[in-house]
């Protein structure tokens, strides 16, 4: 539906299709393992990708089919394919674009099991990826020309909210023929549109706001047709695929996606800016507030700032270790993105799987707390957070 422009309609609207027979507008759970065919003449050709058609549903499903092209569309890519959770997305992606010998360009605080892949898993195949300080725009740039095969960035990153130029750094990777993938999770399709700025591959884990309940794990990466291809079939090879009752839960919440994430940008906004201005706060991380390192470039490539921020407090862990559980109206969990408010430290959320030391040289605070906002009336989450500042 090319003729849709706002976010809201293209999140309801896009690569909807009524069923001819049943007139169900919403898209089908087709749970068959396997699809049957007239003859081995017409079964061949589906196999081959040559006609549409599905055979096998670790390979294609229609559920899951509707919702990639769904997503595709609201990230202005050519095509897009799924998987069972967001680290299968990046992994898979990763894997089928890059063999012994490749370079990879990134930074060191992204989402700590990316660091930890790039650190640790992807060495063992002879990959080598160098990690740059990720508010060294000229680190970057100087690392890239130096030559690589992925530049792969994240931004905002998790959780310190470091915006990076994607305009910039496409540019410089483009000019030694790497793939730049942006991990897009952070911002949503709502906010920004990577591909826009010269990407060439957006990866969600679709776990966060894509789902935006807390009732299902998914993952997807969109882009260039050719590309889409090569992960598509290393994604069937390998086996994470999106099973199609969660398709049907990432698909359903994608209609509400424009107005969750809204509301969520509102209330993030206004948190960090009450928190800005308390005694027991330190500092706040959120690229929406003008005093922010990155607001700048923020302004630039983003329609809203979303809705996660980092604040630290007076006294450190311990203060921490007290504020937390007197929040009301927040469950102390590791997801984000939801409607629920979700709060919690990078040693049991973003980076739970990285040493203190790890953590530490990638420029995570322990005391860091990280809020991910929900739809909650934002006046009774001001009134808890000033609740629970009285223990300190």
């Amino acid at each position: 539906m090319t003729d849709i422009e706002g976010f809201s309609t293209r999140s309801v609207h896009s690569a909807v299709k009524v069923d001819p027979i049943t007139r169900a507008i919403e898209v089908p759970i087709v749970l068959n393992s396997a699809f049957a065919f007239e003859d081995i003449s017409s079964w061949r050709q589906a196999a081959l990708h040559n006609v549409s058609g599905d055979i096998y549903s670790r390979n294609t499903n229609p559920t899951y089919r509707r919702f990639e092209e769904r997503i595709a569309s609201l990230e202005y890519a050519d095509d897009a394919t799924s998987f069972s959770t967001g680290m299968a997305a990046i992994s898979c992606t990763l894997f089928s674009l890059l063999a012994s010998g490749k370079r990879v360009v990134s930074v060191k605080d992204s989402y700590g099991a990316t660091y930890l892949l790039f650190t640790q898993i992807l060495p063992r195949f002879g990959i080598h990826s160098e990690m740059c300080v990720t508010e060294d725009s000229d680190a970057i740039e100087q690392a890239i020309l130096k030559g690589c095969d992925i530049v792969y960035m994240e931004t905002p990153t998790n959780p310190t909210l470091k915006v990076i130029d994607l305009e910039k750094i496409s540019k410089v990777g483009h000019q030694v023929g790497a793939i730049v993938i942006v991990d897009n999770t952070f911002a949503t399709p709502i906010n920004q549109n990577p591909i826009n700025l010269g990407a060439d591959l957006v990866i969600h884990s679709a776990t966060k706001y894509i789902c935006g309940h807390n009732d299902t794990l998914g993952g997807v990466v969109c882009g260039k047709r050719e590309i889409i291809k090569e992960i598509f079939h290393f994604r069937e090879l390998t086996g994470p695929s999106l099973d199609p009752f969660s398709a049907y839960l990432l698909g359903r919440s994608l209609k509400t996606l424009a107005l969750r994430v809204e509301r969520q940008n509102m209330n993030a906004l206004m948190i960090a800016q009450f928190l800005e201005g308390h005694p027991k706060v330190t500092r706040v991380y959120y690229p929406g507030l003008d005093s922010h390192p990155g607001y700048e470039i923020a302004k630039k490539q983003m329609r809203g700032y979303g809705g996660v921020l980092s604040f630290e407090l007076k006294g450190g862990l311990e203060a921490v270790n007290e504020f937390l559980p007197r929040l009301k109206y927040c469950y102390l969990a590791a997801n984000l993105g939801q409607v629920e408010t979700l709060v919690g430290i990078p040693a049991t959320t973003s980076h739970v799987e990285c040493t203190d030391e790890e953590r530490l040289a990638a420029g995570i605070p322990e005391g860091l707390i990280r809020y991910s906002v929900g739809i909650e009336d934002v006046e009774d989450l001001i009134n808890d957070l000033t609740t629970a500042f009285k223990v300190l």
